[in-house]
């Protein structure tokens, strides 16, 4: 049996709604066969370097994932990004918890951390679930980014996970959804949804090579 741990970010300053938690919630409950020999463990992060920090060695030494997918909220965002690396840089801007970290996540390290991840196989899967996407080098300045590299670290560990994919959702829409194109329209639960899904099989297949 193999474990993927699936995760997503509770609400922050700024966004008192947050679409992952729905989404991890959804994707926990998904059965197909090819997911037959699959543990899917989910997991929401309240917003706090605390909570990261605290939680993500916890939940790899308990479960071993061979993979994390991870997701969490750009509010500006209109379409999935598909982050690429993390970045050694930290914003001021403050957590749930009204705390906040400035400057960089480890000193004399490397500006960046790449994410072992399948960027260009979940790119093609995001396009096939009929979302908008795009591969992105730049995770921000606070939570996401943080965790992002976190994951790059415990995936360079031995025994550590095989793929760390972290995906940036957008604000959905809530309720009724007026005509448009995908490319002008806000995406919808069900949108991200049918994506993370697709998102999944990625990973697993990926993590499994």
């Amino acid at each position: 049996m193999s474990t993927i741990l699936v995760t997503g970010f509770g609400p922050f300053p700024g966004a008192p709604y947050n679409p992952t938690v729905r989404l991890v919630a959804r994707l926990a409950l998904y059965r197909r066969p090819a997911l037959a020999n699959v543990k899917i463990v989910p997991h929401i992060f309240p917003t706090s370097y605390v909570a990261v920090d605290r939680d993500l060695p916890k939940l790899i030494a308990r479960h071993k994932p061979i993979a994390l997918l991870m997701f969490g909220l750009a509010t500006r965002a209109r379409l999935l990004r598909i982050e690429t690396r993390a970045c050694n840089a930290l914003a001021r801007l403050p957590d749930f918890t009204g705390h906040a970290r400035r400057g960089v996540i480890v000193a004399g390290g490397a500006p960046h951390s790449a994410l072992a991840a399948p960027a260009r196989r979940l790119l093609a899967a995001a396009r096939g679930a009929r979302v908008p996407v795009a591969l992105s080098r730049d995770a921000g300045r606070y939570l996401c980014n943080y965790l992002c590299w976190r994951a790059a670290e415990a995936a360079a560990q031995k025994g550590g996970p095989h793929v760390t994919a972290f995906i940036h959702v957008p604000p959905v829409r809530r309720g009724l959804v007026p005509r448009g194109t995908a490319k002008n329209r806000h995406l919808t639960a069900a949108d991200l949804v049918r994506a993370g899904r697709a998102l999944l099989h990625v990973t697993v297949i990926a993590a499994r090579r």
